[in-house]
Parts: structure tokens; C-alpha cells; sequence
């Protein structure tokens, strides 16, 4: 006897057999237990999925010799010749190839004869989206108004396709990808009952590569089988399906951790020697990353993504899984694939967050000034000093906590802090800002200050013409502090003097670049 794919012998024949599908398969029996059922059926979904196959199933139920049921028989003339093939009112078209409008009349030229062998005629369209809009204006008339003995199941895999005139008389259901768990018990229930012996981590390869269709699952299994001469290894499969060892891509993670620079684009070189697909390189180290995010939050089992997990921080997993995001859409783009993936490598590398910069940014530490050694019999003038640096740095952390926006921000910053008393407190405003100064934002800025100080006080904001440390100074000097701060450590970088020294590169600041 022939051999028959896996696909094939393992087709499902009743409900019961299908993977999954659940709120497909209940609304069908439901509608068949209880006869209410429509003319037209709309079966969407990506390949393999089982639409067709949902669709046979209920050809059989509507002509099943014992009647219309949920449970057909599969025993009875009509179920055994529709499990064939070879049921006369089964009328089966591959829209695909009969796109034309006198294909489609020739085909509902019969529909109002009744059925020769069962109860109803059933016309199974597969992807009916390929017919030519001249087919479905002919098939549109019939489909609103077919004869009682008649019903239409229409599969597609892409519904964007066809006219709303079509989706509106038809009950629409659309079929899920399966996960990887459901498709690989039922890889295990077939190889079983194959007995084909295998390894769990084949299974779960060919189940990921499967990409949520059973029936490529079961192609790739019936690939395997021959491949690894009758038994599934773990290492046959990854070497089939072209997949690399989870601990190169783990070695990528840990360069990148590690600020590796050599190393990396060293370990890249190696893995280009195997001829790789980028784009799915790309895809294994954002699994990873995925693994190692979760694995921050909720503790794991796997040592590996444990360890990677406490060698980065949240941030850097984050922004790494978002540049391999990018990079992965924008890989065909590049000239050749090893360059373009060089390029996303390096660009994570660069790109690090400084959490604690931005912290110290967003909220300005205390600028500590030199303050005049004492004078003798002079303490009067060290205390105004320290007054004054007191007050500026007070002045600096209120403006911080008020609710402050736009102009009014504006003037908040660019104002010192020149003396305070239980009723009123003197602000000054240098005279090259007193644009920003005007009675309602002086209003507005009281306001704001009784509020927060839970007192009544009055606020007079003065313009003055000389240097005054105002908070906006003071964040000035620490966004300044920051950025000579970070040259310091890029030029640093051994990748940075590497790129340097032999690719004639140099570090450019944003000051700069925009100048």
C-alpha cells in the first residue's frame, strides 16, 4: 500500500479530532443540534489552521444518513464518500484556479437542481478571495437567495479581499493560530502512534517552526522522520530547520552585557560562517530577550536565563529588545544581511541608558560654590553667604515640586530667591529675562506658593541688572557636568578606541552635530 503523508492520514473526521478551534466548533454544533442553521458559512484563518477541513466535517453532518447532526456517523455511504472525495453533491472549487466569470456561472448553473445522493448540495469554495469581482457579482444573487437544498462554505486566508457585499451574508468564523503547546501534544500523540522515537526538544522545534499551522507542524514532522531515518533527535532538527544553538545567541547577550565591542563583532564573524538568516537570528535573540525580561519579574528555572537576567538591568533589556525589533524589519533593507545585523549589534552596544543621569537631571543635587574664608570679626558677612546659598538651593528644590508649565515654568527658573519673611518673599529675575515677567504669571506663582506652603504669603518678583544663580544656572551646570561626565567615559570605551584607531572614527557631540 502507498504511504500516505501525516497530514493526510492524521486529517481530523469529526469535531471531536480537531485541535482546537474550540469557539468554532461550539457555535457549529450548537447551530446543528438545535437546527438553526445559515446558507452560507465564512471559514478565515492563516494556512493549516483547519478550515477546509471544518468545512468537510460539516458537509458530513448535513448529510449524514442518520440525520442532521453534530456526531456525524463516518460509517454511512455519505460520510465514507465524503472522507473519499467522492461525493457527488460535495462540489469542491479551488478558487485559485477558476477566477473566471463563466467558471463561476457554469458552477451555479446546477444549484437549483436538487442534490442526487444527500440531503443538501454543498458547494466548499477554497480561498475564495481569488475570484474576479465579475465572479462574485454572479455568485452574489445566489448567495443571498439560494434554494433550501443548498449551502455555501467559503474558506479564505485573506477576508480583507472580498467585497462587503459577500461578508454581510455569511456567517463569518475566523480560525486561530495554535499555540505551541496544543501542537506539540498532538505531534506526541501522533509520533506514539507512528512509533517513531524522539526527543522532547525536537518536538518543541518543529512545533515553534510550525508558526501556529498543525498541518505544517505535521509536514515538518513527516520532513524530520526521513531526515533523522526514522527517530527525531533534537540536534537533527535544529539542523534541519536551519536553527542556531540557543548558546550562541546567549553569547551575544552576555558580550553585549559585558560592553564587549571585539568580542562581539568576533563572535558575529563565527556565527557568519555558518550562513545563518539574520532575520531569524534576530528573532531568537528577541525570544531570548522576552525569556530574560519575564525572568526579571518572575523567578525562573533555567540557570542560563537567570544569569543573563542579573548581568542587565530592566532598561537595557528593554532597549535592546526594541533595536532588535527595529533592526528586524529593516534587515532586508541593508546591502547584505551580515553588515545590516553588524550595525543593530553595534547600535545596541552604544546605546545604553544612563538611569542615573536622567535621575540626576530630572531632579538638580545642591551646586556646592566656594564660599569666602571667614574674615575676623566679619560674621555678619559669612552669614549672608550661607543665607544666600541657603535660599538658592531652597528656591531650586521648591520649583522642582510645583506643579509648574510653559511661560510660568519659565519664570519660575529663571528667578533667584533674595529674601523671605513669614509674609512676603522677594524674588529677582535677571534683566535679560524680563520678558518672561508680567503681573498675572506673578499672581499665578503666589498662588501656586500658598498652596503648597499651606501660608499666607505675598510674592514680588523684581528685576535686577546683575548675575543672579537662578535654578535654571544651576541645571544648566549639571546638564553640563553630565555631558563632560559621559565624554569622559566614551572616550574610555575600549570598542570606541578600537573604532577609533582603526576605522578612523570620532565621537561626536550633539552640540556639535546640530551646530
Amino acid at each position: 500500500m502507498a504511504y500516505q503523508v501525516l497530514a493526510r492520514k492524521w486529517r481530523p473526521r469529526n469535531f471531536p479530532e480537531m485541535v482546537g478551534q474550540a469557539h468554532v466548533l461550539q457555535a457549529l454544533t450548537n447551530a446543528l443540534e438545535h437546527n438553526r442553521l445559515h446558507h452560507a458559512y465564512l471559514f478565515t484563518g492563516t494556512r493549516g489552521v483547519g478550515k477546509t477541513t471544518i468545512a468537510r466535517i460539516l458537509a458530513k453532518s448535513l448529510n449524514c444518513e442518520k440525520g442532521v447532526t453534530a456526531d456525524p456517523c463516518g460509517t454511512c455511504a455519505a460520510c465514507s464518500d465524503i472522507d473519499k472525495g467522492r461525493f457527488v453533491d460535495l462540489i469542491e472549487v479551488d478558487a485559485a484556479s477558476r477566477t473566471k466569470v463563466e467558471d463561476t456561472r457554469d458552477l451555479l448553473d446546477n444549484v437549483q437542481y436538487a442534490p442526487t445522493q444527500g440531503r443538501y448540495k454543498v458547494y466548499l469554495i477554497d480561498e475564495v478571495h481569488m475570484l474576479s469581482s465579475h465572479s462574485f457579482n454572479a455568485l452574489l444573487k445566489t448567495l443571498e437567495e439560494p434554494p433550501s437544498h443548498v449551502k455555501f462554505l467559503l474558506a479564505t486566508t485573506d477576508p480583507q479581499k472580498l467585497p462587503q457585499t459577500v461578508l454581510s451574508r455569511c456567517l463569518q468564523f475566523n480560525l486561530k493560530r495554535l499555540p505551541i503547546d496544543e501542537i506539540s501534544q498532538h505531534l506526541i500523540k501522533v509520533i506514539t502512534a507512528e512509533g517513531i522515537q524522539y526527543e522532547d526538544p525536537a518536538i518543541n522545534l518543529l512545533a515553534k517552526a510550525a508558526d501556529g499551522s498543525l498541518r505544517d507542524a505535521l509536514s515538518l514532522l513527516d520532513q524530520g522522520i526521513a531526515y533523522g531515518g526514522g527517530s527525531l533527535s533534537g540536534a537533527d532538527m535544529a539542523s534541519m530547520l536551519g536553527n542556531l544553538d540557543t548558546h550562541v545567541i546567549g553569547e551575544l547577550i552576555r558580550l553585549l552585557a559585558a560592553k564587549d565591542g571585539t568580542g562581539l563583532l568576533q563572535c558575529v564573524a563565527h556565527l557568519s560562517e555558518q550562513n545563518p538568516d539574520f532575520v531569524s537570528v534576530l528573532g531568537e535573540i528577541l525570544s531570548l530577550l522576552q525569556q530574560i525580561a519575564l525572568a526579571q519579574v518572575i523567578p525562573s528555572d533555567e540557570q542560563e536565563i537567570v544569569q543573563l537576567a542579573e548581568q542587565l538591568s530592566p532598561e537595557d533589556v528593554q532597549l535592546f529588545y526594541q533595536i532588535a525589533l527595529i533592526g528586524r524589519r529593516d534587515l532586508p533593507l541593508s546591502p547584505e544581511q551580515r553588515g545590516g545585523f553588524e550595525m543593530v549589534m553595534l547600535r545596541m552596544l552604544t546605546f545604553r541608558p544612563e538611569q542615573q543621569a536622567v535621575q540626576t537631571a530630572q531632579k538638580p543635587a545642591p551646586v556646592s560654590r566656594s564660599t569666602p574664608p571667614p574674615v575676623q570679626n566679619a560674621p555678619n558677612i559669612q552669614n549672608a553667604t550661607q543665607n544666600t546659598e541657603s535660599q538658592t538651593n531652597d528656591w531650586g528644590n521648591i520649583v522642582q515640586s510645583l506643579p509648574l508649565h510653559g511661560m510660568l515654568k519659565q519664570l519660575a527658573v529663571n528667578c533667584a530667591l533674595k529674601q523671605r519673611t513669614a509674609k512676603k518673599w522677594t524674588l529677582v529675575l535677571p534683566l535679560q529675562r524680563k520678558s518672561l515677567f508680567n503681573k498675572s504669571r506673578e499672581k499665578d506663582l503666589e498662588i501656586l506658593l500658598q498652596k503648597h506652603l499651606g501660608e499666607d504669603i505675598r510674592v514680588h518678583i523684581a528685576v535686577e541688572d546683575h548675575a543672579i544663580e537662578t535654578p535654571a544656572i544651576q541645571q544648566q551646570r549639571v546638564q553640563e557636568n553630565h555631558q563632560e561626565y559621559a565624554a569622559t567615559k566614551i572616550n574610555e570605551e575600549p570598542f570606541v578606541n578600537y573604532m577609533k584607531e582603526h576605522c578612523d572614527a570620532r565621537v561626536v557631540s550633539i552640540n556639535t552635530a546640530a551646530q
